[in-house]
């Protein structure tokens, strides 16, 4: 067996698989020899600089697993992998002490004004006065995301003795009070916290999501700190906040464009930059070469990788029985995720008809778990570590199977509690996946495209008022299916729209007359 090494790891990484391969470390390999050799290679390992393309891997004739020496997978092209049956995989792990202990060091440099006083001293200053600072200890942290790294950073505060609060609509009361945190409104984390640090992934619903409004309900002596991604806070509005004194100070490791070259920021005093280093430590770095060594060396022994993006390797005769239900699992995984207010707290799948007579089918529960998970942590959720991220998070997950169902041979029904609201769905997979019901009403809809689900009372005019809302907004009705119990009580109707709603225009459609919630599932 061969595996490549085409970017810098460290040696105790390439140690870990001489027992087992031969190692080839080629880390200036151009993006036209990676082509032609790699023919020749039943593993190979990047970072950031080597790009796994699809024409890389279409050339590919043993690979059977691809390591990212580190978290993200933006080189590699894991739906051409995913095609071709081959394990993508990477080591989030390897990060989390090390952005904890580098988001420490911001607060604190911020707290004791570090970075600039050792300047003030490098310039042959000695201005005392000018850097008076503020103890941690009895003031408050306020935590946005309190995945892996924002666990770490509340464990490190609390030595400090810091109160923590935490804002995290998908981590229950129990996960947070065995972290001695306690969970709160968004407003509420902005008004009261001295100290506010963002541990959550860059998505549409996140961007700029921190910005003028936020910054306007936090102390003018509070401290906000990034090191998560980019383009989370509007920089214009933090460039405000800073100069006119509005907040006390910020710091960031991350921007929205990189390096932030002719940024305004960079000129504020009360301002620490890092140019992007929160995972690069020597230890950091160690861990994840030989956190994706281990994963090669399972995988080519016959063993089965932890930290699998994307389809695991299953038996021949178990994936042809459940390959018709995956993409049924995908959409039905993005309906609840999108749908979903408040904490999660059970997830319920129950397969029925044929299905439930299948040996196993917990690779398909894990699958919506998956999609339902991915879109609100930092850390890649997977086929392999979904049930326990589930877990970690106080989630309940239960799967059970039925054999009675009417009208298909197979229905997969997944009931969503969380504790602002409850979503039921059916969905079945014949020629293309269908949701059969939604919340007890039965209805036919494509999974795909924009969605737009509203309830509203089942009275003439209610329809037309809706339609014509999304008119006045030039938003286009492509189909629409309407379900009910009885005449003239609650109904639900999918409209499948050309374009998503904006969120001005939901909030309109739910002050309708008549129409009692809205909301847009974008598949």
């Amino acid at each position: 067996m061969k595996v490549l090494i085409a970017d810098q790891i460290n040696e105790k990484g390439i140690d870990e698989l001489k027992d087992i391969a031969d190692v080839v470390v080629q880390t200036d390999i151009t993006p036209e020899e990676l082509v032609s050799s790699i023919p020749d290679y039943d593993a190979i390992v990047v970072r950031s600089r080597t790009k796994v393309t699809r024409e890389v891997i279409e050339a590919s004739q043993k690979l059977k697993i691809i390591a990212r020496a580190g978290v993200g997978v933006d080189n590699v092209d894991v739906e051409a992998a995913t095609e071709k049956g081959i394990m993508v995989v990477n080591a989030p792990e390897s990060t989390s002490i090390t952005v904890a202990e580098h988001t420490m060091g911001i607060i604190l440099s911020l707290a004791r004004k570090i970075s600039i006083a050792d300047k003030s001293v490098k310039e042959g200053k000695w201005e005392k006065s000018k850097f008076m600072g503020s103890e941690l200890a009895g003031k408050t942290l306020g935590v946005i995301g309190m995945g892996r790294i924002g666990s770490q950073v509340v464990k490190r505060c609390k030595a400090f003795d810091m109160k923590i609060l935490v804002n995290d609509p998908y981590i229950t009361e129990e996960v947070a009070s065995r972290l001695g945190a306690t969970i709160v409104e968004r407003d509420t984390l902005f008004e009261e916290a001295d100290v506010i640090t963002i541990h959550v992934p860059l998505t549409p619903e996140t961007k700029h999501s921190i910005g003028k409004a936020e910054f306007a309900l936090m102390k003018d002596t509070a401290c906000i700190i990034n090191c998560a991604r980019g383009g989370i806070i509007n920089e214009e509005d933090l460039y405000q906040a800073l100069s006119e004194g509005a907040i006390g100070g910020a710091g960031l490791d991350v921007f929205e464009k990189e390096p932030p070259e002719g940024n305004p920021l960079l000129a504020l005093d009360n301002l620490v930059a890092t140019p992007h280093i929160g995972a690069s430590t020597r230890e950091a770095q160690r861990d994840a070469a030989i956190i994706v060594a281990k994963e090669i060396k399972e995988v080519l022994t016959g063993g089965t990788a932890r930290n699998v993006l994307n389809m695991p390797v299953i038996d021949p005769e178990t994936l042809i029985l459940i390959k018709p239900y995956f993409e049924l699992m995908t959409k039905l995984g993005r309906f609840l995720i999108q749908t979903a207010q408040g904490n999660i707290k059970e997830i319920d799948v129950t397969y029925c008809g044929e299905l439930a007579e299948f040996p196993k089918l917990d690779i398909l529960t894990r699958m919506i778990l998956q999609e339902i998970l991915n879109p609100i942590l930092t850390e890649p959720v997977n086929l392999v570590n979904a049930m326990a991220v589930a877990e970690n998070r106080g989630i309940t997950v239960i799967e059970g199977k039925r054999c009675e169902v009417h009208g298909f041979d197979s229905l997969i029904r997944v009931e969503m509690k969380s504790d602002k609201n409850d979503m039921v769905i059916e969905g079945v997979s014949t020629k293309e996946p269908k949701i059969v019901l939604i919340n007890g009403y039965k209805v036919d809809v494509e999974t795909e495209g924009h969605l737009l689900i509203s309830s509203y009372k089942d009275i003439p005019g209610v329809i037309g008022i809706i339609g014509t809302k999304l008119g006045e907004h030039e938003i286009n009705i492509a189909k629409m299916q309407v379900g009910r119990q009885e005449p003239g009580g609650e109904a639900v109707m999918v409209l499948k729209i050309d374009s998503t709603v904006p969120e001005n225009v939901l909030d309109e459609l739910k002050e309708l007359e008549n129409v009692y919630d809205a909301v847009v599932v974008n598949l």
